[in-house]
């Protein structure tokens, strides 16, 4: 570990190849896990200056805002980042559902050890 990065006080994302950082997104209130998603620079600009979450969506190959077509957008309370400043943690206050089939979380299956899908409430 490069212990400078570890102790600066100085945001400076290590972006992968394809120039992303993995996003983690839960619910402030109730610490829930809500999403995981990809940021670029610009991603993380735009969340940092509107207060709206925004994401790079890799299949699209194209920025979005989270809600901008279901108006379930994510108000970003907080930004943190690891200790090695390749992943952030966005504590939000969701304004409905965080994942695209209508359910609180995108984590509403448990995987069991027969390679089975467990399908759980949506307060899970």
């Amino acid at each position: 570990m490069d212990q400078k990065a570890d102790t600066t006080d100085r945001f400076q994302p290590r972006f992968d190849p394809a120039g992303l950082v993995t996003a983690i997104v839960t619910d402030a209130a109730t610490g829930t896990l809500l999403m995981v998603a990809h940021m670029n620079c610009e991603a993380i600009r735009l969340t940092q200056e509107t207060g709206q979450a925004h994401f790079w969506s890799r299949s699209r190959q194209a920025m979005w805002r989270k809600g901008e077509t279901s108006g379930n957008g994510l108000t970003l309370v907080e930004m943190r980042v690891d200790c090695d400043q390749d992943a952030l943690l966005l504590r939000v206050t969701p304004a409905g559902p965080a994942c695209h089939t209508g359910r609180r979380s995108c984590f509403y299956r448990r995987v069991e050890a027969d390679g089975s899908l467990t399908f759980l409430h949506d307060d899970a």
